[in-house]
């Protein structure tokens, strides 16, 4: 019998202790979060919730994605049609200061600058009798989504399971031990903001609440947040300080919170029935039967890819531990979880129908958070998207693809009221409301090019799915967003180009140029401009219609500046030569040719290639986390796999406290450090790390174009292309060894490998020549580079160039091997 009872005691202990620790899809530590960096991120799209696991008193900071400060509201100028003239007669004259003072005046909004995304406060539970603890871990399981606590405390072993749920709309909570009668704790709510806790019974709680005033604008969204307690065993009662629970033997804690807000035009939402519906919706549900709902819609997105690069000795330590010890001990498990985390981040801050991911995805913890957790739509919110379609998590781009399509509305009051423009417009910066005014100041702000880049992602979307009805559901939002152009374009007087202006090159300021950032010219808007034309014309001869258009948008792409190659070599970053090549800015906005764009690559436009690497050098690797995990994205589109890893590797620096700082990293929960936290640099790794293994904007589907020496052997698969196709590499001693292609649209296939292909089966595989008939894959033509005398440009070499052409039918898989 005791033999009988010691079996099960070491399988409790095996349950509940370090037999879980680690694993290839985990963050774990063996010590409670004291920070919020340090806290492991919940999400469904809607709810957050960042866990800390203190054994003692654990607390769950919460979020809501809809609540913002302020309600509903508009930034524009009116005085903009005074000004405009003369900012633009300044800016032609060399007067750049007296351009920024008027804009400053007469463009940027005059007093409300955008709204934040709040906090709703903390749900902590106060244990008693917790102590001497031991056998401490903590660990957040991303394959599946669920954070696990587990410790020893006077010889009992509890564990703590939370999971936010994307169909039940809930955070859930499972406390339990080996031991019965053994849960006892207290249970609140607790929030910076105005707001009312009471129990509703012995069972539940619930915290309403109010948004803060920011620049005036009341706040008006309201909240409910309700926690309902189902124990099995033990009792519960009321306190002044919350619900107690004594002696139980489990807890089931289901949260919901629910605003006022309906959309960014209306709140008349009731939070109250909203929040408990999904309460009574559930709570006759167990654990088990939640969980299985929760795994089940999460993994359907999760699944879609899988990523190995092999593991090492260093995959036993914590994560914070592996962060610290990366630079010096080779881990590639670590960049394989990174990589996925980026992909986890994502479904659960950005669900169909849902908010798209602000600045900090879903996670804050601040009622003034920095920069008010905005939308920054000069690289931020557009880099959050970059890995949606290409690592296959294409329903996760559909609240930026909403959110654009708000912004068409809200933006054509803004472009009619200051600029006398049709169409619409939108700046630097937007928030729930969809502001689309200029925010905070014109060295900032006057950068009227937001719409033009948003644009970009409703097309890109479409090379991907090539659903017809898509692009004609977001025609009108391009074609809108082209006509702005066509009014606001003005003629500069050296050249004759068609060019922005008032603008800026984000966010930065030329040397010796009266500390003012405005100019007209500027390459990143001229690069925008003959995407959004080139890809509005492409679409309108897709649908056949506009015909009267397509010359007009023609002949302004004709007219529009030519990118420039300056005196050291480098991309311009502006219509004059006026790049320092000691300047390290963290923005390399004029990049954007390069990448997210495709008008600068190896095969076309080598010159431009050579240019935009000279600046890269100019600017460094070292810079906030956001900028780091741009710069991987730009050297894997070099073909430089070893310095994009480079660059992740300074991408993998801790950065042990939370705050201020110039140089970015990674907190201990993976976080992107800028510092403070921008979830903007975990995605924007994502999705350089997929550019190393996978490219597909050149006019063919690039496999393993940037493929470090480092990483020697590994797969991905599951991975997305334009054209409708789902690719799968294996690879060995840095050569492809099969690869597995998935047409899903048929079409011609066309790729580019390392190494000759010598198995084919039954695939009629021929060497590519000419264009790619596929039209998903096509690159359109630039004009040849204006080129300085003086410059003199790095070489980027392409290595063996082995590209086939096979036809391929819809849903329909093939397999490629190599020797």
């Amino acid at each position: 019998m005791k033999s009988r009872l010691c079996i099960i005691v070491c399988l409790l202990i095996n349950i509940f202790s370090s037999a879980q620790k680690g694993g290839k899809y985990k963050l774990w530590y063996d010590k409670p979060a004291r920070q919020w960096v340090e806290a492991l991120p919940l999400g469904n799209g809607r709810l957050a919730a960042m866990v800390y696991g203190d054994p003692s008193e654990e607390k769950l900071q919460l979020n809501e994605s809809s609540f913002w400060s302020g309600g509903p509201s508009r930034n524009d100028n009116p005085d903009g049609p005074k000004v405009l003239d003369s900012i633009r007669y300044y800016l032609f004259n060399g007067n750049y200061k007296r351009a920024q003072i008027l804009a400053d005046k007469g463009l940027t909004a005059k007093t409300l600058h955008g709204s934040a995304y709040q906090n709703i406060g903390d749900f902590t539970l106060d244990f008693k009798n917790i102590n001497d603890v031991k056998d401490y871990y903590r660990e957040l399981d991303i394959e599946k989504a669920i954070t696990t606590t587990t410790f020893t405390s006077n010889g009992i072993h509890f564990k703590r399971e939370v999971f936010a749920s994307i169909p039940d709309n809930l955070i859930v909570i499972k406390l339990s031990s080996d031991k019965k009668n053994a849960l006892n704790f207290t249970a609140n709510f607790n929030s910076e903001l105005k707001k009312n806790v009471k129990a509703i019974d012995s069972n539940a709680l619930q915290m309403s609440g109010l948004s803060s005033t920011l620049d005036g604008v009341q706040g008006q969204v309201k909240f409910n947040a309700l926690a309902k307690l189902i124990n099995k065993g033990g009792k519960t009662a009321v306190l002044s300080n919350g619900i107690s629970v004594s002696n139980a033997d489990e807890v089931l804690i289901l949260i919901s919170i629910a605003t006022n807000f309906t959309d960014y035009k209306t709140l008349d939402t009731d939070e109250v029935s909203k929040s408990k519906k999904y309460i009574e919706a559930s709570e006759n549900k167990s654990f088990n039967t939640l969980y299985k709902n929760h795994l089940v819609a999460y993994q359907k997105y999760f699944k879609r890819v899988d990523f190995n690069l092999g593991t090492s000795e260093a995959a036993k330590n914590p994560t914070d531990v592996r962060i610290k010890n990366f630079a010096t001990n080779y881990d590639p498990e670590l960049i394989s979880l990174y990589y996925q985390f980026g992909r986890y981040l994502l479904i659960s801050s950005s669900q169909p129908g849902g908010q798209p991911a602000n600045l900090q995805g879903i996670w804050n913890n601040s009622n003034k958070p920095a920069w008010d957790s905005k939308y920054t739509v000069n690289i931020n919110t557009e880099m959050n998207y970059w890995p949606a379609e290409k690592t296959n998590l294409s329903e996760m781009h559909e609240p930026l693809i909403q959110m654009v399509k708000d912004l068409s509305q809200s933006g054509k009051e803004t472009a009619k009221l200051m600029y006398k423009s049709r169409g619409w417009v939108a700046h630097h910066n937007t928030d729930i409301w969809r502001i689309t005014g200029v925010v905070d100041f014109a060295n900032a702000g006057m950068w009227p090019m937001g719409g033009a880049w948003l644009s970009q992602h409703l097309w890109d979307k479409y090379l991907y799915s090539g659903d017809v009805n898509y692009l004609r559901s977001i025609y009108p939002v391009l074609k809108s967003a082209a006509q702005f152009y066509e009014d606001f374009l003005i003629e500069e007087p050296t050249h004759h180009w068609l060019v922005v202006s008032p603008s800026m090159s984000p966010e930065n300021i030329p040397n010796g140029h009266q500390g003012s950032a405005l100019a007209a010219g500027n390459t990143m808007d001229n690069q925008l401009m003959f995407d959004l034309f080139t890809k509005t014309k492409k679409a309108a001869e897709i649908l056949n219609i506009d015909s009267d258009k397509i010359p007009v948008w023609k002949n302004i792409i004709s007219k529009l500046p030519p990118m420039q190659i300056g005196r050291y070599g480098q991309l311009q970053e502006w219509m004059g030569d006026w790049d320092n090549p000691e300047d390290n800015h963290r923005h390399v906005s004029h990049l954007y040719g390069l990448f997210p764009s495709n008008q600068i690559n190896p095969f076309t436009t080598p010159e431009l290639l050579d240019a935009a690497k000279t600046v890269l050098i100019h600017r460094g690797d070292v810079s906030t986390g956001w900028s780091m995990g741009w710069k991987v994205n730009l050297w894997a589109k070099l073909l430089d796999g070893n310095h994009a890893n480079k660059l992740i590797k300074d991408q993998l620096t801790l950065v042990e406290k939370d705050g201020w700082g110039s140089k970015g990293g990674t907190y201990p929960n993976l976080f992107d450090a800028h510092p403070p936290f921008q979830i903007d640099g975990n995605f924007g790794c994502t999705s350089g790390i997929t550019e190393m293994l996978l490219q597909t904007q050149n006019g063919f589907i690039d496999i393993l174009p940037a493929l470090p020496d480092e990483w020697k052997n590994g797969d991905i698969s599951g991975l997305k292309t334009y054209g409708g196709f789902e690719i799968s590499i294996i690879w060995e001693n840095n050569k492809a060894k099969e690869i597995t292609i998935k047409s899903n649209l048929g079409g011609n296939c066309r790729i580019r490998v390392p190494n000759e292909i010598k198995s084919t089966g039954n695939i009629k595989l021929k060497k590519a020549e000419g264009k790619n008939p596929n039209p998903f894959f096509e690159v359109p033509e630039i004009k040849k580079p204006l080129i300085s005398k003086k410059a003199e440009l790095n070489s980027v070499k392409i290595k063996n160039d082995f590209i086939y052409d096979f036809p391929t039918k819809a849903g329909k898989t093939y397999i490629l091997k190599f020797e």
